[in-house]
C-alpha cells in the first residue's frame, strides 16, 4: 500500500543522496582535481574513503526485497531509491506521488560556496555538472523532474548555463537566494535568464542552502555545549540559524518583486523550496507597507500593476514544513501559494509530513478545494510546462 492515498498529490521537494565519485564523469581533469570527494562530503570521515565499496553498492538493487511499510521511514543513504537511481522508480510507487521535484544534497551548499568565491570558470564548470548529475539521474522515470543550477554571477555565463539546462531537459531552474556578489539578482542583465524560463514555461526554484551564511558565528559562541542538529551532529540547522532560514529569499524576492522583474514577466513563476512559509504573510504586508510608504518617490512603484503581495499570489509558490502552522499560512496568504513536499529521503522531512499538514489544515478549517491546491493544483501551475500534461493529474490510488 503506498503512503499517499485516494488523492493526487505532487512532492515540491526531493533529493538525491550523493555517494563518492558522483561527479567524477561531469567534470574534466583540471576541475576535478579542485572538487574531491573530501571536498563535497568534509564531515564524514572514511566516508569518501570507502568510494568503491559505495560504488559497488550503488549497482545492487533493493527494491524486490524492500518493505513498503519502510518507505517513510528509512533515511538519507538507508531510503530506497536515494543513490541508487534504478530504485527510485520504486521508491515514487510506494510513496505514491504523482512527480517529484528533485534536487542534489551533496551540491546545494557547495554551489552556493562558489558562487561567493571569485573562481567563475569552477562556478559554472560545477554548475553545469551539477545540472548534468541530476537530469541523468532522474532519467529513469518521467516522474522526476530534475532542477537544473544556474549562478547568477555573470550575466553571460549565466544566459548560456540556462540554454544549457533547458536544452538538457532540466524541468525548473534553480538558482542561489544569495545575492550576487556585484550586483541585485533583479538586474536588468539577468532579463535573458528569466526570458528564457517564462518562454520555455519552466519555473525559477530557491532552495535552501542557496542562502550563504544566515547569521554572524558569533550568535554560536554562547559559552554553553555545542547543539546537535537533525542529524546529531553539528553541520545541519539548528534553532536559531533555522529562525533566519528565510531571510535570503525574502530578500531576492522582495527585490525581483519590487523592481518589477515578476511585472515585466507576468507568466513566470517562482518556487521557494524547503524553506518554510511562516514568514510570508508578514512578508506580503511588509512588501504592500513599503509600496504605500515610498510609492510617492519611486517611479518602479509607480509602474507596478499590482501590488506586491498580489505579484505573490500570481506567481510565487512555496513549500511550508511539516510542522509549521500550514493551515495559518493558507489562511493568510491565499489559497494559491503552498504546496506540499516531503523533502524525501532526508531526515528533516520527518516521518509521516502528511499527518502533520493534515492535523494543521484541519485545526484551520481549510477547504477541500483549498487542500486540493496544496497537494496538487498549485505544483502544477508552479511547474508548467515542466510537467507533462499526462502526469498532472494522473488517476488517484484508491483508498
Amino acid at each position: 500500500m503506498a503512503y499517499v492515498q485516494g488523492r493526487v498529490m505532487h512532492d515540491a521537494d526531493a533529493h538525491i543522496m550523493e555517494v563518492p565519485g558522483f561527479l567524477e564523469s561531469y567534470l574534466d581533469a583540471q576541475n576535478r582535481e579542485k572538487v574531491t570527494d573530501a571536498v563535497l562530503f568534509p564531515r564524514r570521515e572514511g566516508f569518501h574513503a570507502n568510494r568503491r565499496d559505495w560504488h559497488s553498492a550503488a549497482d545492487i538493487s533493493e527494491a524486490a526485497n524492500f518493505d513498503p511499510s519502510q518507505i517513510m521511514l528509512r533515511k538519507n543513504w538507508d531510503a530506497l531509491g536515494s543513490f541508487r537511481r534504478q530504485d527510485r522508480p520504486a521508491s515514487i510507487d510506494m510513496l505514491g506521488f504523482a512527480s517529484q521535484l528533485m534536487f542534489t544534497t551533496a551540491l546545494l551548499n557547495y554551489s552556493n560556496v562558489l558562487e561567493g568565491g571569485n573562481d567563475l570558470d569552477l562556478t559554472y564548470a560545477v554548475a553545469s555538472a551539477h545540472t548534468r548529475h541530476v537530469v541523468d539521474f532522474c532519467a529513469v522515470d518521467r516522474r522526476l523532474l530534475p532542477t537544473g543550477y544556474i549562478p547568477l554571477a555573470d550575466f553571460g555565463r549565466t544566459k548560456a548555463a540556462a540554454a544549457e539546462a533547458i536544452r538538457l531537459g532540466a524541468k525548473a531552474l534553480l538558482i542561489p537566494s544569495r545575492c550576487p556578489n556585484n550586483h541585485s539578482p533583479s538586474h536588468v542583465g539577468l532579463d535573458p535568464l528569466w526570458a528564457m524560463a517564462q518562454e520555455a514555461g519552466l519555473p525559477i526554484v530557491f532552495h535552501v542552502g542557496g542562502g550563504g551564511k544566515l547569521l554572524d558565528p558569533a550568535y554560536f559562541e554562547n559559552g554553553l555545549p555545542p547543539v546537535p542538529d537533525f542529524h546529531g551532529g553539528d553541520d545541519n540547522f539548528k534553532s536559531i540559524d533555522y529562525m533566519a532560514i528565510g531571510y535570503p529569499v525574502m530578500q531576492a524576492l522582495t527585490a525581483l518583486i519590487i523592481d518589477r522583474v515578476l511585472d515585466r514577466f507576468p507568466r513566470l513563476k517562482f518556487g521557494a523550496i524547503e524553506q518554510g512559509a511562516s514568514w510570508l504573510p508578514g512578508l506580503m504586508r511588509n512588501m504592500d507597507s513599503a509600496h504605500g510608504a515610498f510609492y510617492k518617490n519611486e517611479e518602479r512603484l509607480q509602474k507596478m500593476s499590482l501590488k506586491p503581495s498580489e505579484f505573490v499570489k500570481r506567481q510565487v509558490r512555496v513549500t511550508p514544513y511539516p510542522h509549521e502552522d500550514t493551515g495559518w499560512i493558507v489562511a493568510n496568504t491565499g489559497e494559491d501559494v503552498c504546496l506540499f513536499s516531503s523533502d524525501y529521503p532526508h531526515v528533516e522531512g520527518g516521518r509521516n509530513p502528511l499527518k502533520r499538514f493534515e492535523a494543521s489544515l484541519d485545526k484551520a478549517g481549510i477547504s477541500e478545494a483549498a487542500r486540493q491546491r496544496f497537494y496538487c493544483d498549485n505544483f502544477v501551475d508552479l511547474m508548467g510546462e515542466g510537467l507533462a500534461e499526462d502526469l498532472r493529474y494522473p488517476r488517484a490510488v484508491a483508498a
